[in-house]
């Protein structure tokens, strides 16, 4: 492969079918049948059995009193800012998806955008705390592709200045902190099921929390703010999970220990191949954490590589591998959301969303696609004077 002309310049694609950015792993149908012959024939489409049973695997699988099962993280990031009421000024990245904050906006909250940490992409938790002002209610951080956040810093901040700390867990399923896997601590974690995760329940979120309270009103929220006397307590959402998409949880779950052991060893041939090429960055993990590897995301220099990111980019589209630039724009220059930055500088913010592209992963990746991955980016970057006047002409 090495010796091919790139595909940029001529040469044949590397693949002959497009690599694509996600492939979930799902249970086949056999697996599942008797169950879906469960849900159909008594009828219990939505709040039966399989939700309840969800839940209680999923509380104790991350060592949290309660898991309450939402429509979609974004449904539950909504009913969690309603029901803690927050109010006035909320922490948050900017170098996040816009889930992230639209559930703020939607809240009728007002996000205020801090940098991250170049390194881990992770909330940095001096920015955070030197944010604070009296108008402060919460922080938000975020698991940033999978990479756990400073978890006990920014307890420390959130309990110090008395302010609710929210972890935008998306991408935390199969992720650890310290040995035990992220959504016990802080307030609240909010975790994402949909197709592109590791665990998956085709749409879904998962509150995680150990605040009786709280998982009370989460439960009430998603049935309208509806305890049962049709006098809605608050203005809750229709945000059931059906009780299909439940089930593929419950199996997916069974699956997530094996889906992260997987990706992680799959990050380590990426990053063991192209640690080996000048201008490629990857993610810091703490010693102690693990990484889900939701998404691999490298950073590219281009002094060093001697193409962009961009150009890369561009050059792997043409080999049949697909990319993302996550993410650009950032939060902060979003069409709906720049009215909201205070203009504070976010140098590291900046720097990521121009230089971070996400590699395909997957849970069953195999080792001819990873090598096959690898050794198309070296073949590029030892092209690369010839693609960039390529790119450039």
């Amino acid at each position: 492969m090495k010796n091919n002309l790139p595909a940029i310049l001529g040469g044949k694609p590397a693949f002959p079918e497009l690599v694509q950015m996600v492939r979930p792993v799902l249970p086949s149908f056999s697996e599942m049948a008797g169950d879906v012959e469960n849900i159909l024939s008594t009828g219990m489409v939505t709040k039966g059995r399989f939700m309840r049973e969800f839940e209680q695997a999923l509380s104790v699988h991350l060592g949290v009193k309660h898991a309450v099962a939402v429509s979609s993280c974004t449904s539950g990031m909504m009913l969690t800012h309603k029901a803690l009421e927050l109010s006035g000024d909320v922490i948050v990245p900017s170098f996040t998806f816009m889930a992230t904050v639209s559930a703020l906006v939607w809240a009728g909250l007002c996000p205020i955008f801090v940098d991250v940490d170049r390194a881990t992409n992770n909330l940095d938790p001096a920015a955070a705390e030197a944010a604070i002002t009296p108008q402060t209610t919460a922080i938000i951080a975020v698991h940033q592709f999978g990479n756990p956040a400073d978890i006990v810093a920014l307890e420390e901040i959130a309990n110090r200045h008395s302010l609710k700390l929210i972890f935008d867990a998306a991408h935390g399923a199969g992720a650890c902190y310290q040995g035990v896997p992220v959504g016990k601590q802080g307030t609240a974690q909010i975790f994402s099921l949909s197709p592109t995760k590791l665990l998956i329940s085709g749409e879904g979120g998962i509150v995680a929390t150990n605040s009786d309270d709280l998982a009370a009103k989460i439960r009430m929220g998603r049935e309208y703010g509806n305890d049962g006397n049709y006098d809605s307590a608050f203005a809750g959402l229709n945000a059931r999970m059906p009780e299909f998409n439940a089930l593929l949880g419950m199996r997916s779950l069974e699956n997530l220990e094996a889906a992260a052991q997987h990706r992680n060893e799959t990050v380590a041939l990426f990053q063991e191949v192209l640690g080996r090429l000048p201008g490629i960055g990857f993610q810091q993990v703490r010693a102690g954490d693990r990484h889900s590897y939701r998404e691999l995301s490298i950073t590219i220099e281009s002094d060093s590589f001697g193409l962009t990111r961009d150009e890369l980019a561009l050059a792997l589209a043409a080999e049949n591998i697909d990319t993302r630039k996550y993410y650009q724009p950032p939060i902060h220059m979003q069409t709906a959301y720049r009215s909201y930055y205070d203009g504070r500088p976010l140098p590291n913010t900046d720097w990521l969303s121009s230089h971070s592209l996400s590699l395909p992963m997957w849970s069953n990746m195999s080792t001819d696609v990873s090598l096959g991955i690898c050794e198309t980016i070296q073949r590029l970057h030892e092209n690369a004077p010839l693609i960039h006047k390529k790119v450039i002409q």
